[in-house]
């Protein structure tokens, strides 16, 4: 198996939304999108998947190694060697490989957030930079859409967060920040067991609003001359979307069940944005 055919296999493997924006990608900007997510996934599921914290972070450290031998040696790992041309041909900034990297390791010693503001560094590190890298990846001619960049990662992460409460609570996790919880008199014993009142309802429902602000203000950012080359982008926010509007429609039981486009809809939603786009 091939470095590339390798994170191929990662990223469909994942059933992740974002496989359906590669599809209509050309090949070189499809294999190197495929390998950045690829990468993204390797370091998620060090963090998800390894029940030792110092094992974990040992794992994340050798991975800044494999960093450093993307830029300048020899890595090992087929996504690394994978990246090699990609950090090349798209001129992909080394730190930001590292700040995704930060990012994960977040979770290994932080389950709660005070207030949004200290969410917005997680959500700038696994989300913001994904897309700031991605963006380069897609091409651009105005740096007005690193700002859309940015603004969408934060919209994907917080509709992540958004559909993951209670798949998030059961590994001890709360990404809802906990200062709008007591806002709303919702507890962290209550996202815990999984108790679903009418407060929890109001409070993921101005989740939702933050994260459509977010969209909004991305696409606001997207100049009109980038809008052809950043269609990937619009096809991840079009199924992204759905799924939110899916969570309000579904009365925010997202503590118990975690609510999902099928891969038709989402096929669906990419065809039909990238032609409209």
């Amino acid at each position: 198996m091939t470095p590339d055919q390798y994170c191929q296999e990662k990223t469909a493997a994942s059933g992740s939304s974002f496989y359906y924006s590669f599809l209509f990608l050309p090949p070189d900007k499809r294999r190197a999108i495929t390998a950045l997510y690829a990468f993204c996934r390797e370091v998620d599921d060090v963090v998800d998947e390894c029940s030792d914290e110092q094992v974990a972070r040992t794992t994340l450290n050798w991975w800044r190694t494999q960093v450093a031998d993307i830029y300048g040696g020899k890595p090992q790992h087929p996504v690394a060697i994978a990246l090699v041309p990609v950090v090349q041909q798209f001129n992909l900034a080394q730190e930001h490989l590292l700040e995704i990297i930060d990012g994960m390791e977040m979770d290994l010693s932080q389950t709660r957030y005070a207030d949004f503001k200290s969410l917005q560094l997680y959500c700038y590190r696994v989300a913001s930079v994904v897309g700031l890298l991605a963006a380069e990846i897609f091409g651009y001619t105005d740096r007005k859409t690193q700002k859309y960049a940015h603004d969408l990662g934060i919209a994907f992460q917080l509709t992540n967060i958004i559909r993951d409460v209670g798949e998030d609570a059961r590994r001890n996790r709360i990404y809802l920040p906990m200062d709008e919880m007591q806002q709303f008199g919702v507890t962290a014993a209550d996202i815990l067991n999984a108790k679903e009142t009418e407060n929890f309802q109001k409070l993921m429902l101005f989740q939702i609003e933050r994260a459509q602000r977010y969209y909004q203000q991305a696409f606001e950012h997207l100049p009109a001359a980038d809008h052809k080359a950043q269609r990937a982008g619009l096809i991840m926010a079009a199924i992204y979307r759905a799924t939110l509007d899916e969570v309000a429609a579904s009365g925010c039981h997202v503590l118990k069940e975690r609510v999902s486009l099928t891969p038709l809809r989402k096929l669906w939603l990419a065809w039909k944005t990238w032609i409209k786009n």
